[in-house]
């Protein structure tokens, strides 16, 4: 028995829309689409992760109006932008990774967790959570080297004043992610590559299986919410035809649930995510040579500069940033399995 038949059989009053699965889907349509989305959307949410890591890595604290005022004037709106090719180029096969890892362990999890006798919301919750996990181990394998040159661009030539400069930004000029590249393995090699690799895979794993997790008990939650009240407003319902979910609906549910599930995991590993920003973009100095730091020393410097509310600047930008990416991210990746799908009578 497959998850999606189980959901069925279980939910005859809330009339979910039906499940997509990774036997369901054209893989060449799949995966050509969705670099077509998700580029567009990866354009649309940049600027803000871009104002999340100068927050991250300023030395004191500062609003996120200053520090957009201090972009915007300094370099314009190109300075939101920087190291933009080079995360989109690396965003296509990060994502394909992500996306097929993601769909296979669900579908694989999902049917064992059925097979074990499990309720079909619990099947869900541990499928999605499995999913999170694989899903984000294999895509930090492309993203991880994205990340760090993405990054460096990112915060190289911040107009901050002196008073909020950063003074162990890495040295080295780059003129675009092709030299940046070229650079940093001339300097440390493969591994300047995948520095912060380890706790991108601490922060990434962990988050993304909460965040698949929260958000696939948050969807139930609030179909089920949907159900219970327009039963009670239109007696007919309870009669069995229960509540029909139509496209608005579908995409609102979506976006409550993804925005739950961001707020869930923004929380929980933001002080990770600062310190992976810092070792992937930081340096140390040790006996007049600037060497990369390494975690126990990023952490210290972090005591130091205000404990717990440092491992927590850029938090606003990060949760809208995950708010909106997840919410624009769920709502396109079911558009566009619905787009994939080989047979479109199955979906209504």
């Amino acid at each position: 028995m497959s998850l999606d038949a189980a959901e069925d059989e279980s939910t005859s009053e809330i009339h979910i829309p039906a499940e997509v699965d990774w036997d369901m889907l054209d893989k060449s349509k799949f995966f050509f689409l969705g670099a077509a989305l998700f580029s567009g959307v990866s354009t649309a949410l940049y600027p803000i992760v871009v104002l999340k890591t100068r927050l991250q890595v300023s030395s004191t604290k500062l609003s996120c109006f200053k520090m957009s005022y201090s972009i915007m004037r300094h370099e314009g709106l190109r300075g939101f932008y920087r190291g933009f090719g080079t995360s989109l180029m690396g965003t296509i096969p990060a994502r394909a990774f992500y996306m097929a890892a993601l769909e296979v362990t669900k579908s694989g999890v999902g049917s064992a967790t059925i097979r074990l006798g499990l309720s079909d919301t619990t099947a869900m919750a541990i499928a999605n959570a499995a999913a999170g996990l694989s899903s984000a181990m294999a895509a930090q394998l492309v993203w991880t080297p994205v990340d760090v040159v993405s990054q460096r661009l990112m915060v190289q030539g911040s107009c901050i004043n002196a008073k909020n400069s950063v003074s162990n930004l890495n040295s080295c000029v780059y003129k675009n992610g092709i030299d940046a590249f070229r650079k940093i393995i001339y300097a440390d090699g493969l591994r300047g590559l995948y520095r912060g690799f380890g706790i991108s895979i601490l922060t990434y794993a962990p988050s993304n299986a909460v965040w698949w997790a929260s958000y696939s008990v948050a969807h139930r939650f609030i179909w089920s919410g949907l159900s219970y009240y327009t039963s009670k407003k239109d007696e007919s319902c309870i009669s069995g035809y229960g509540f029909k979910a139509d496209s608005k609906a579908t995409v609102a549910v979506q976006g409550l649930s993804a925005t739950f599930a961001s707020g869930v995991c923004a929380m929980i590993t933001m002080p990770l995510d600062t310190i992976k920003t810092r070792l992937q973009v930081l340096d140390g100095e040790e006996n007049g040579l600037r060497r990369p730091l390494t975690a126990l020393q990023t952490i210290r410097n972090l005591v130091k500069e205000g404990g717990l509310n440092a491992c927590y600047r850029g938090l606003g930008p990060r949760w809208a940033s995950m708010a909106m990416s997840a919410t624009t991210m769920i709502t396109t990746y079911e558009f566009l399995k619905r787009l994939s799908a080989k047979n479109q009578d199955r979906l209504s």
